[in-house]
């Protein structure tokens, strides 16, 4: 309904076999970049403001480009980037050339690619903040290929341990942070090698003897241990080392897949799975708090970096980022819907032959399925009570049989999405007036102040699209009660790693309270929440508490939800009567048991970082400064 953004997608692939093999086998030499570009299409829906990619050419000569880039803006990125590609491609004439040629001189052929989506969760936007980010050097074993899937809640003090070791950085930017921290890092890996053999051997075959024993663990625990947030970090020098680490909780998703041939790591599995025609059980999970490193030789190994901590899995990416054909994923969605079915027939007063059961498209409809699974199930308990109910009285013939198990759900398709229409036109109620067309409905499916209208989607956040336009185009089918149901909780704090969700204001949960503490003559819990979060800004990681959950702790979800159905139906625009229901806690616990990450639902934070990042953002709040992220 409200469509979130989300930092970032990722991919990587590492050819293991010289590029004439796979001309051979699959008759192009350019299979790496062909596989890049279907890793990246398969993940489109992670990245809108842009894409760039990155190659690393291993056997490239002295004097000629082996380390490639190409970026782009824009929802058309990919395309425009690969169209570049394509064309540097066909200007070089590989076909004219033999293997041995395309492995020195080709551009964008060689043994390592880097793929990114990027959504921007900053505000900072322009292609200087499209990954991936390079550091350039005359030495190949210090040029360092960067992108990633993250967001930092520590970037401060991190940027501060750069600056502190002498560097100067162009750009405050977490990534260009990490960009140097790691480069730093990377640095004195090489020169601990050149100190190693500096005095047995010199030249070329001193250079060659540092690339080939870098050490990328070494690299990455010289740095990783400072960082707070969720992160899935890529990495490629420009010699042949390449590297994905993954923060401890495994906040952000990272799956690989290797055989004799390729190595491959995307953000998500089933991409990996579509893209290189493998099996779901060939495609691991990267372990929280490990590194994927492929050194220059090609040797694989998933080495501990940090540890692995307290299983904190995102589990919105379960319930909208990630892609639903992945089969976990699926039955997840499916079990969301079937939880929220309690709380649809308190609503409804168990009336389910006067209710009409639809989704909001497109992402909510998986969800929608195991609603109607679990309306089934209790429809088909109904049925059975009528029939042992009527063999008792004696009733039970076969037309009473047959009008019962004839009695089925009202399943319509009631929204329809229409993706061409924009809100090209800026001012207030004219904007607000195109919104309310963004969906079209189908009339004659709703009988007039009679029937319930039961919609689902994935999620609510801030009420914007719910209150411009969802309710007031199901209000053109004149039904006696919308019933918006959401298949996830009430989002009621922000994200800091990697969802665009920083702002307290913006959720309509949270502006829900703060009117019912106004309402109930309970505003000095405003204060007090205030003066609270002020006194933790100086406190110690260990110390800090989450000093929001006060806002919340003296109502009800279902007082909650009352009051926001209140506020998105106060202009009176609205003829039917309105009810909001979410998932609760148990039901997203109980439906998604393996990513336990729920910290902008409960305000549990997996990290000191995100809990003083609440505080903060509740003091912005306080003060007026609605801006500020």
């Amino acid at each position: 309904m409200e469509i979130l953004k989300h930092e970032c997608g990722v991919a990587m692939i590492r050819l293991l076999k010289p590029l004439e093999y796979y001309k051979k086998k699959y008759g192009t030499y350019a299979y790496g970049i062909n596989k890049l570009y279907l890793l990246m299409e398969k993940q489109h829906n992670r990245g809108q403001e842009g894409a760039g990619i990155g190659v690393v050419k291993m056997y490239s000569v002295p004097g000629h480009e082996y380390v490639f880039r190409e970026r782009a803006l824009g929802k058309d990125a990919i395309q425009e980037i690969f169209e570049t590609v394509k064309c540097k491609l066909d200007k070089a004439d590989i076909t004219d050339h033999d293997a041995e040629w395309v492995e020195r001189y080709a551009p964008f052929l060689g043994e390592i690619y880097m793929g990114h989506l990027r959504y921007s969760t900053t505000g900072k936007s322009g292609l200087s903040y499209c990954h991936p980010f390079l550091r350039r050097n005359n030495w190949r074993s210090r040029n360092l290929l960067m992108c990633g899937n993250f967001n930092m809640t520590n970037v401060d003090r991190v940027f501060e341990s750069v600056v502190a070791c002498g560097q100067h950085p162009r750009i405050y930017s977490d990534t260009v942070v990490l960009l140097e921290q790691l480069g730093d890092a990377l640095d004195k890996e090489n020169h601990r090698i050149y100190r190693q053999y500096r005095d047995s051997m010199d030249g070329q075959k001193l250079t060659a003897t540092i690339e080939d024993n870098l050490d990328m663990k070494r690299v990455l625990s010289a740095t990783a241990p400072q960082w707070d947030g969720g992160f899935v970090i890529c990495g490629a020098t420009g010699s042949g080392d390449m590297f994905a680490l993954r923060d401890s909780h495994g906040i952000r998703p990272a799956f690989y897949y290797h055989d004799d041939e390729v190595v491959v790591l995307a953000s998500e599995r089933p991409v990996i799975q579509t893209v290189f025609n493998v099996a779901r059980r060939d495609v691991r999970e990267l372990v929280p708090g490990s590194a994927l490193i492929v050194t220059k030789a090609g040797q694989i190994s998933v080495t501990d970096v940090l540890g692995e901590g307290e299983n904190q899995r995102c589990s919105f990416e379960r319930i909208y980022f990630s892609r639903g054909s992945d089969a976990d994923i699926y039955r997840e969605r499916k079990r969301l819907g079937e939880n929220v079915v309690p709380a649809i027939m308190k609503s409804i007063g168990g009336d389910l032959d006067h209710s009409v059961f639809s989704f909001i498209p497109n992402t909510a409809e998986v969800a929608f399925i195991g609603m109607i699974s679990g309306l089934m199930s209790e429809l088909d308990r109904r049925k059975m009570q009528e029939i042992l109910d009527a063999q008792k009285a004696g009733r039970l013939d076969a037309a009473t049989l047959d009008r019962i198990m004839n009695r089925d759900l009202r399943v319509e398709k009631v929204a329809i999405k229409d993706i061409k229409l924009r809100t090209f036109i800026a001012e207030g109620e004219a904007r607000n007036d195109l919104a309310a067309h963004v969906y079209d409905v189908t009339y004659g499916i709703v009988e007039n102040v009679v029937d319930n209208l039961v919609v689902i989607d994935d999620s609510i956040v801030r009420g914007t699209t719910l209150k411009q336009s969802i309710l007031k185009m199901l209000d053109r089918l004149h039904p006696r009660k919308i019933v918006v149901v959401s298949s996830s909780p009430q989002v009621r704090y922000p994200d800091y790693y990697g969802i665009d969700m920083s702002r307290m204001g913006e959720f309509i949960a949270f502006r829900a309270a703060v009117e019912l503490l106004k309402d109930r003559g309970m505003s000095h819990v405003l204060d007090e929440t205030y003066r609270q979060c002020k006194e933790q800004e100086g406190l110690l990681d260990i110390e800090i508490r989450n000093c929001v959950k006060a806002i919340y702790a003296p109502f009800t979800q279902e007082e909650i939800s009352r009051k926001i159905a209140g506020m998105l139906t106060a202009d009176g625009s609205i003829n039917a009567e309105v009810d909001i229901i979410y998932q609760s806690l148990e039901g997203l616990r109980d439906a998604i048991p393996t990513c336990p990450g729920d910290w902008y639902f409960s305000g549990d934070y997996p990290t000191p970082g995100g809990v003083r990042l609440v505080n903060r953002a509740y003091i912005n709040f306080y003060e007026g400064n609605t801006e500020k992220r």
